[in-house]
C-alpha cells in the first residue's frame, strides 16, 4: 500500500494517532512524527524525508489547525509538488471541525466529524 504523511496539529495527537492506526489498519505505511521522531533526529530532515517518499499527505485540519507554521509548510510543500506534477495527493481531513485553508476550499475533504469509520473508508478508497 502507499506511504502516507499525517499533517496535524500537536494540540490533535489523539486524533491524528487514531486516523493513522486506522490507516495502518487497512495496510498503508503511514509517517505519524510521534512515531518516526526520536532522540538527536533533526526533525527537519526527518520531515523532509517523510513528505518526499509520501503518495499521499492527510491533511487534519480543526479549529486547532490554523495558527501552526510546522503544519503549514508540511501541505504547502505537498501541494506544490503536487502542481508540480510530482507523485503526490493532498486529501484534506477535517479532523474535530473547522475549516480547510482558504487555498485548499475547492478541494474535497473527508469529513470524520460526522462518521468516523464512514470517513475513513472514504479517505481509503481515495488512496487507491
Amino acid at each position: 500500500m502507499a506511504a502516507v504523511f499525517i499533517s496535524y496539529r500537536s494540540t490533535d495527537h489523539a486524533e491524528a494517532e487514531r486516523l493513522a492506526l486506522d490507516l495502518r489498519l487497512y495496510g498503508h505505511d503511514v509517517w505519524l512524527d510521534t512515531w518516526e521522531l526520536n532522540i538527536g533526529d533533526s526533525v527537519v530532515q526527518k520531515m523532509n524525508d517523510g513528505l518526499t517518499d509520501a503518495a499521499y499527505l492527510v491533511l487534519c485540519y480543526s479549529p486547532n489547525s490554523s495558527a501552526s507554521p510546522w503544519q503549514e509548510r508540511e501541505w504547502m510543500s505537498a501541494l506544490h509538488r503536487q502542481v508540480s506534477g510530482k507523485d503526490v495527493k493532498l486529501l484534506p481531513v477535517r479532523l474535530t471541525g473547522g475549516d480547510a485553508p482558504a487555498i485548499l476550499a475547492d478541494i474535497k475533504h473527508v469529513d470524520l466529524t460526522a462518521d468516523w469509520d464512514e470517513g475513513v473508508r472514504a479517505l481509503v478508497a481515495a488512496m487507491k
